[in-house]
């Protein structure tokens, strides 16, 4: 392919689409799930008997947004959309159209920045010609075309962009130490093991506009010398991955991947690993090994994957979010991505809402907006009227966030500093009727239920403070058992081997820093104030270990 080529793509969509209007309706897996297919069928049916079919275009899109209000239909050019679609709603729809009554939920999108999830919701995720009609490869043929290699991580390091994955490392530093390892070969590996509970980010993404991730993975080869690259994904996910594969499958066809990409030297392949669910495959060395065909567990660090990482072999790693990331700010600029967000933080973050809160689902905010603003304009506030206890950011890694920190700017220092981690983007709302005894060891289970095993404090210390926080949730706990948890939470984090064990106690830590009165009441009260626990003891409650 080459600029003429992918020109008339883009002029022919435009041209085609320019005076019909197109009903959207999500086909991301949640809507599915409440039969958004059945509402596709009954629109299409509905314009074939009215004749519309040369006006209007049914299409199948990745994710909406609202994902507790589905199915989700959107109508376009007019930006409207209806909530809870059903087949029998066709044809008001279509005749909604021209100006009948809708349902719009504003309040959800009015603070949102789309720069990952611009096209998801617009476009059919299996047609490169959509893709290619909203812009997609124009930043691939910039970079392949008009840049140097290190002009693109130059670009790439001064906008800002840190990692979406975990610890936020800034990622043009990561590009710039994979190319200067001089190897006969180098790798790139998107990382789409989502793993986190109540996280769906990534897989949206994937579900949702697939070009956009293989485009930032093509332009970070190109970048840092890799000629091949890999999507590990978990095999969780079948719509993201079959998603992906036809991306690939028309990638190949158009002469995007392959040989000689947009007639230049650039050779690019990109294959698909399906791991099998192990949450601790999210951390890096770990992801290699399963990419291998070995079992999934870290390896001591350094050596780097930038040095030694695939095979060997310079290996550059990014999460599925950051790769998407990577054509707008080429297409835009770097100043254009820095001044959104923070300035220690830039550019926007995918968040998957869920938990006690009124509007669950995917939402892409500027970094620096406060939890509030998430929580009670976005989402709409807490379900049932409840009172906000808690918030859940990171995941299994990451810790709970108190009522007294609701106006926190979202961002990766307020979050460290408050105990928690931004993560991946998992966001679990907490109200009065949780427990946050209960909450931390629900967490501690999933560590210890993941823990590879290898390293010695993650395997038996996860196991030991689950049972610490089982015998507090029962009513058999002393405070001496609390210190004893407070002994081991540091201990464990300092010396795991990764990333698992080194972030399983924040759970516990961050809700005993923030609610250590729910703990003396288990304790001391043998009372759960949210009665979730359920009491059967009545021990003492000296403060000796027992």
């Amino acid at each position: 392919m080459n600029l003429q080529q992918l020109t008339d793509i883009q002029e022919n969509f435009q041209k085609k689409h320019k005076d019909i209007k197109r009903i959207c309706v999500c086909a991301g897996a949640g809507c599915i799930s409440s039969g958004s297919l059945e509402v596709v069928r009954a629109l299409k049916d509905t314009l074939k008997e009215r004749g519309l079919e040369n006006s209007f275009e049914v299409i199948s899109t990745g994710c909406l947004g609202p994902c507790n209000q589905g199915p989700l239909v959107k109508v376009l050019p007019d930006e409207v959309l209806y909530e809870r679609a059903l087949p029998t709603d066709a044809g008001r729809i279509v005749d909604g159209t021209t100006g009948g009554a809708t349902v719009s939920n504003t309040a959800f999108f009015n603070k949102q920045v789309k720069v990952v999830l611009e096209n998801c919701g617009r476009i059919n995720p299996e047609s490169i010609e959509e893709a290619i009609g909203h812009g997609a490869y124009s930043a691939l043929h910039k970079v392949l075309t008009g840049m140097k290699r290190e002009d693109v991580i130059v670009e790439i390091r001064d906008s800002g962009l840190r990692g979406r994955g975990g610890a936020g490392d800034p990622t043009g530093v990561k590009w710039d130490h994979v190319s200067k390892y001089v190897s006969d070969i180098k790798y790139v590996i998107c990382n789409g093991d989502e793993g986190d509970p109540g996280a769906f980010m990534d897989r949206s993404v994937l579900e949702g506009d697939p070009h956009r991730v293989l485009e930032g993975m093509l332009i970070a080869g190109y970048a840092v010398g890799a000629p091949k690259g890999y999507l590990y994904v978990r095999a969780e996910y079948p719509l993201a991955i079959k998603r992906f594969e036809t991306a690939l499958k028309q990638a190949k066809s158009h002469g995007i991947l392959g040989n000689h990409i947009f007639e230049t030297d650039f050779n690019f392949e990109v294959e698909i690993r399906v791991g099998a669910g192990a949450f601790v495959c999210g951390e890096e060395t770990a992801l290699i090994a399963s990419i291998e065909g070995g079992r999934g567990v870290p390896r001591p660090r350094p050596p780097y994957p930038a040095q030694s990482g695939l095979w060997g072999k310079p290996t550059l790693i990014n999460n599925v979010e950051t790769f998407a990331s990577i054509a707008p700010i080429l297409a835009n600029g770097s100043q254009w991505f820095k001044k959104i967000g923070t300035s220690k933080s830039a550019g926007t973050k995918v968040f998957a809402l869920a938990g006690k809160i009124n509007q669950t689902g995917l939402i892409e905010v500027p970094m620096g907006i406060t939890l509030r603003e998430i929580i009670f304009d976005l989402g709409g506030g807490v379900a049932g009227g409840k009172k906000f206890k808690a918030a859940q950011t990171g995941g299994p890694s990451g810790g709970c966030i108190s009522e007294e920190h609701l106006d926190v700017q979202m961002d990766y220092e307020n979050l460290m500093s408050l105990g928690s981690i931004m993560g991946s983007g998992g966001l679990i709302v907490m109200d009065e009727t949780s427990c946050m005894v209960d909450v931390a060891r629900f967490f501690m289970e999933f560590c210890m239920d993941e823990s590879c095993g290898k390293c010695i404090p993650c395997r038996a210390g996860t196991k030991q403070m689950y049972d610490l926080l089982s015998k507090i949730c029962a009513g058999e706990a002393n405070l001496g058992h609390l210190a004893l948890l407070e002994e081991l939470a540091p201990t464990i984090k300092e010396t795991s081997l990764c990333g698992l064990g080194m972030t399983a106690p924040n759970p516990f830590l961050s809700t005993l820093r923030y609610f250590k009165h729910e703990y003396m009441e288990h304790i001391v009260e043998k009372r759960c104030r949210a009665g979730v626990c359920k009491m059967t003891s009545t021990m003492a409650t000296s403060g000796v270990h027992s």
